[in-house]
């Protein structure tokens, strides 16, 4: 017998009530004892209606997995209830190094501070601290300490892999240039790669959610 005794829609909303970070379509159906198919269809059913019906609020596909978020034109209501007006932003240099791990990944704090062109350590700890990245094991050849991003940055992005991360070649119009004088990509290619992430964040396309504020002690930017 299935594990809940109502409607399996009315059993997949009250589960996701509840749920902190994105869950898998393969942990519910086997928390309610459904099939796999049977539970997908109705996440997207659930998804379909709920913007149909113009909900505050719908249901989204991110970091494998399934959650409730409020809707973008419901951000500014929403901040002013959590922050009381006030914005959280990401730090340009906070955006500048995500990006250089999120497309060069993994990566070395080295490496990080080679594309930048300034240290990196203070912003790393930081990014560590809220989880956007983590550790993932060394560099064979020098030992260095290796990072990737982590499931929480792909739910802040509003992403559901790596691969939805915006192609960098229409933010270096320069780079045929440089390649054909046989050049390789310009090292500051993090300050342009910033824009797509902050904008996939900031427009609300997938999540509508307020950034966390990275305190790093650099110049704060908009996002």
């Amino acid at each position: 017998m299935p594990v809940s005794n109502g409607p399996l829609p009315a059993a997949l909303e009250a589960i996701l009530m509840v749920v902190q970070e994105p869950v898998s379509e393969h942990l519910l159906a086997e928390v309610l004892d459904r099939p796999l198919a049977e539970v997908l269809a109705t996440l997207r059913t659930l998804a379909l209606e709920y913007t149909a019906q113009g909900r505050g609020f719908d249901l989204r596909e991110v970091a494998g997995g399934w959650r409730f978020y409020s809707r973008p034109e419901h951000a500014a209501a929403v901040e002013r209830f959590v922050l009381d007006g006030r914005q959280s932003r990401l730090t340009q240099a906070a955006l500048e190094t995500l990006a250089v791990v999120a497309y060069r990944q993994p990566v070395s704090r080295g490496r990080i501070s080679s594309v930048r062109g300034v240290n990196c350590d203070g912003v790393m700890r930081t990014l560590l601290a809220r989880g956007l990245v983590e550790e993932y094991g060394v560099e064979y050849e020098t030992q260095a300490t290796l990072y990737r991003t982590t499931e929480f940055f792909l739910e802040r992005m509003g992403l559901r892999s790596l691969d939805e991360l915006p192609e960098l070649a229409p933010f270096l119009p320069e780079i045929e240039a440089l390649e054909a004088e046989g050049e390789g990509p310009p090292d500051g290619f993090a300050t342009r790669a910033a824009s797509p992430l902050a904008r996939s964040g900031d427009t609300g396309r997938d999540t509508g959610a307020v950034h966390a504020d990275l305190d790093d002690g650099e110049t704060t930017t908009e996002v």
